[in-house]
C-alpha cells in the first residue's frame, strides 16, 4: 500500500514537472487598448504578473496604446516591472496606437521595449505641474478655471517648443531657468526628471531622449525610436515580435534569461470587475453618475411618491462613489455639491427671492472644479460636462424665480386690497361722507376734499367698511 502511494507520488511530482516545463514554453499577454492610465491599470498590471509568475509563464508581453494617465499609478506600474519576476515586454501596437505621456515611462521601464509601424512615443510632460496631490488648489485657481469654463475659449492650441538638446547630468539646473514656475512646479519637474534618467540608465536606453520627452515633450515614431536606442524592437505584429525575441537575453535578478520564439500566447483578460472599474474611474463617468443621483433624489425630494428617481437617483450615487473611491477625489468638492443641492432644495420650502438658488449653483460649480485632484489633462473633468449640469439648473432657478417675482408684484385680486386704486362713482354724497358705487357693490365713503355726485373718484385706503377716496385725476 505503502509502495503504491510513493508510485503516486512521483507520477504527480512528474507530472506537475511537465505542465511546469510546458507553461515556461507560454506567454502571457494582456492588453492596455487606448485606456487611461488609472489604479485600475496597475491593478490588472500586477494581478498579470502574479498569474503569470503562478503558471511559470516564460514572460509578459503587455500590448500598449494610450493616451497617457495619472503618476501615481504610473510609478506603481513601473515599480512592479522593475521588480518583476520575469520578464516584461511592453509593446506599442497596434499600427496608430500611441505611448503617450505615463506611456513612456512605462515603455522604458520594461525589460524588453518594442513599437509598431505607424505609432509613436513621446509627451511625458507632467501637465498637471500644481501640486495638487499634496496641496489642494488655490482660490485663484479655481477662480481662473471658472473664467476659462464661463469664457469658453479653446485652450488647446498646439505649442511647438524646439530646444537644443542638453546632457542628462545638466538637466536639473534648468529647471530653475522661469521665473513663473513656483517651487512646486519645479519639485515635481525635478522629481520626474531624476525618475525618468534613473529609468533609461537601468535600461541602457537612451537618457538625453527620456529627458527631453519629460522636458519638451518630444516625441518620436517607431522607426526614430529604434535608431535613437528608445526602444529595442520594431515588429509587425505579435508573431512578428515573438521571431524577433529568439535569443533575446534578459537580464532579471543578476539572471540572464533567453527567451524562446517557440511559444503559445496565453491572452489574460480583465475580467467582469477590472472592465467595469476601468469604465467607472473615468471623472467624467463618475461625475455623470454623481449628479444624475443628486439630481434623482432632488426630484424624488420635490415629487414625493414616485419612487422610481429615488432608487435610480441612490444606484447612481453608490456607482459614482465606488468610482471616486479610485479616483484622487477632492472631499471639499463633494461637500461643495452636496451644499449646492440643499440649496436647492431648501429654496423650495424658503422664500429667498433666488438667493438660495443662486448661492447653490455657485457652490456647484466651485465644487464641479475642485471635484479631483492630482489629474492629468488626459483624464480631467469635462468642463463641458459641468455647463451640461448646471446651466439647466441655473436657467429653471431663474425661470422660477422670475414667476415667483411677477407674483408678488402683481397686485392683488381678492380681499379689501383688491379695491385700491380702482375706478368709483358718487351716488350720494354730504359734509365729506358718501357713498359710492365701486366694482359693482355700494359703499360707504370718506373724502378729504370737495366731492360732486356722479363725480369719478380713486380709491386710495380701505379702513373697515368705509373707503377712502380722491377726485380722479385727469
Amino acid at each position: 500500500m505503502k509502495k503504491n502511494i510513493f508510485i503516486c507520488l512521483i507520477c504527480v511530482f512528474i507530472l506537475s514537472h511537465a505542465i511546469s516545463l510546458a507553461n515556461s514554453n507560454s506567454i502571457a499577454h494582456i492588453q492596455i487598448n487606448d485606456d487611461v492610465i488609472t489604479p485600475v491599470t496597475a491593478d490588472y498590471i500586477d494581478q498579470s504578473i502574479e498569474k503569470a509568475v503562478k503558471h511559470n509563464m516564460a514572460a509578459l508581453i503587455v500590448e500598449l496604446d494610450t493616451p497617457g494617465g495619472l503618476l501615481t499609478s504610473t510609478r506603481r506600474i513601473v515599480k512592479s516591472i522593475l521588480n518583476s519576476p520575469l520578464p516584461i515586454i511592453t509593446y506599442v501596437s497596434p499600427s496608430g496606437a500611441r505611448a503617450g505621456s505615463a506611456g513612456v515611462f512605462i515603455t522604458m521601464a520594461s525589460h524588453v521595449a518594442a513599437m509598431a509601424p505607424g505609432t509613436n512615443i513621446g509627451a511625458a510632460h507632467p501637465v498637471n505641474l500644481d501640486g495638487s496631490s499634496s496641496q489642494k488648489k488655490s482660490s485663484k485657481g479655481v477662480l481662473e478655471e471658472i473664467k476659462k469654463l464661463i469664457s469658453d475659449k479653446n485652450s488647446d492650441t498646439p505649442s511647438d517648443h524646439k530646444k537644443e538638446s542638453r546632457p542628462a547630468d545638466q538637466e536639473s539646473d534648468t529647471q530653475s531657468q522661469s521665473s513663473s514656475h513656483s517651487p512646486m512646479k519645479d519639485k515635481v519637474m525635478n522629481d520626474t526628471l531624476a525618475w525618468v534618467r534613473s529609468i533609461a540608465k537601468l535600461r541602457n536606453r537612451n537618457v538625453d531622449w527620456a529627458v527631453s520627452s519629460v522636458r519638451d515633450s518630444a516625441s518620436i515614431i517607431a522607426s526614430e525610436a529604434l535608431d535613437k536606442n528608445v526602444i529595442d524592437i520594431v515588429a509587425t505584429d505579435i508573431n512578428d515580435l515573438l521571431v524577433q525575441l529568439q535569443g533575446l537575453s534578459v537580464k532579471i535578478g543578476g539572471k540572464s534569461i533567453v527567451l524562446n520564439a517557440d511559444m503559445a500566447v496565453v491572452t489574460f483578460e480583465k475580467g467582469f470587475r477590472l472592465h467595469w472599474l476601468s469604465i467607472l474611474a473615468h471623472p467624467n463617468i463618475a461625475y455623470i453618475l454623481m449628479m444624475l443621483g443628486f439630481y434623482g433624489l432632488l426630484f424624488e425630494f420635490t415629487h414625493p411618491g414616485i419612487g422610481f428617481p429615488g432608487i435610480a437617483g441612490a444606484i447612481c450615487l453608490v456607482l459614482a462613489f465606488f468610482g471616486m473611491q479610485i479616483l484622487p477625489t477632492n472631499t471639499s468638492g463633494i461637500l461643495l455639491i452636496i451644499i449646492g443641492i440643499a440649496l436647492l432644495v431648501a429654496e423650495i420650502k424658503v422664500t429667498s427671492y433666488g438667493l438660495l438658488s443662486l448661492g447653490g449653483i455657485i457652490s456647484m460649480l466651485f465644487g464641479s472644479v475642485l471635484l479631483f485632484d492630482d489629474l492629468a489633462s488626459t483624464v480631467q473633468l469635462s468642463y463641458s460636462l459641468i455647463v451640461v449640469f448646471t446651466v439647466p439648473i441655473a436657467i429653471i432657478a431663474a425661470l422660477l424665480i422670475g414667476l415667483i417675482s411677477k407674483v408678488h408684484c402683481k397686485k392683488s385680486v381678492m380681499g379689501k386690497d383688491a379695491l385700491i386704486g380702482l375706478s368709483a362713482t358718487v351716488i350720494k354724497w354730504r359734509d365729506g361722507h358718501g357713498q359710492v358705487y365701486v366694482h359693482g357693490e355700494i359703499w360707504n365713503a370718506q373724502s378729504s376734499e370737495t366731492v360732486l355726485l356722479n363725480q369719478r373718484l380713486t380709491v386710495v385706503g380701505v379702513n373697515g367698511l368705509t373707503l377712502t377716496v380722491l377726485p380722479l385725476r385727469q
